[in-house]
């Protein structure tokens, strides 16, 4: 359909770099889930109050939670270079965007997470803790159910942040649809090329926001 508006575009050439932006976009939110819970359940859990209350852990997992959020993504490919490098053997290709994916984005997860986990009925917790749970009990029984379609949202607004960094990373030669926009469309003034592109990522979050809202209210029990 994209060709025949766009005669200049080959279905291939498209089909490849939005095969590899959906690539990034789902192994980097699998690793920002799994990084973002541990960030997010860390700092709920040894702030002031919490079931591992921990001033120093929870100002200093704070401190560096902030200082990644800070940094501009397209600034954190470049500065995590030698990471990637030593990593995954190159800088180029949706293998070496992953890690500065994960990093960057991991951060503002783990934010959505300690505020969902805030959110939670703390008489639901202090219950718990009455009949005598487990902390771990409590985390995996109480917390993260309880907090879950919070979480889910989470989820869903940092998927289409993620797409949005992936384009990024394509400017530097990552791959996927950004890297397609810009080199294909911006660098030869082709800008059906662009434009195409731009409609792909349009559609791809719009398909992660039904897929989430979807989720979210199948499990909200409110």
């Amino acid at each position: 359909m994209i060709s025949e508006l766009f005669p200049n575009i080959t279905s291939d050439e498209l089909l490849k770099a939005t095969y590899e932006t959906l690539y990034m976009t789902v192994l980097s939110l699998i690793g920002v889930i799994i990084l973002g819970i541990l960030l997010g359940l860390l700092l709920y859990l040894t702030n002031k109050g919490g079931l591992w209350e921990n001033k120093f852990v929870y100002v200093v997992t704070s401190a560096l939670v902030n200082i990644f959020r800070a940094i501009p993504f397209i600034i954190l490919i470049l500065l995590l270079f030698p990471f990637t490098n030593f990593l995954i053997g190159t800088v180029r290709g949706p293998n070496a965007a992953l890690p500065a994916l994960i990093i960057g984005t991991a951060p503002f997860y783990a934010r959505l997470v300690e505020i969902a986990l805030i959110e939670v009925n703390k008489g639901v917790v202090e219950a718990a803790k009455s009949m005598g749970a487990r902390n771990s009990t409590i985390i995996f029984k109480v917390l993260l159910p309880e907090s879950m379609p919070a979480l889910i949202s989470g989820i869903t607004v940092t998927s289409i942040a993620l797409i949005g960094y992936t384009a990024m990373a394509g400017v530097i030669g990552a791959g996927g649809l950004g890297n397609h926009a810009h080199y294909y469309g911006f660098m030869r003034r082709d800008f059906d090329v662009v434009f195409a592109c731009t409609i792909v990522i349009v559609i791809i979050v719009f398909i992660f926001q039904f897929i989430g809202d979807f989720i979210s209210k199948r499990i909200d029990k409110r």
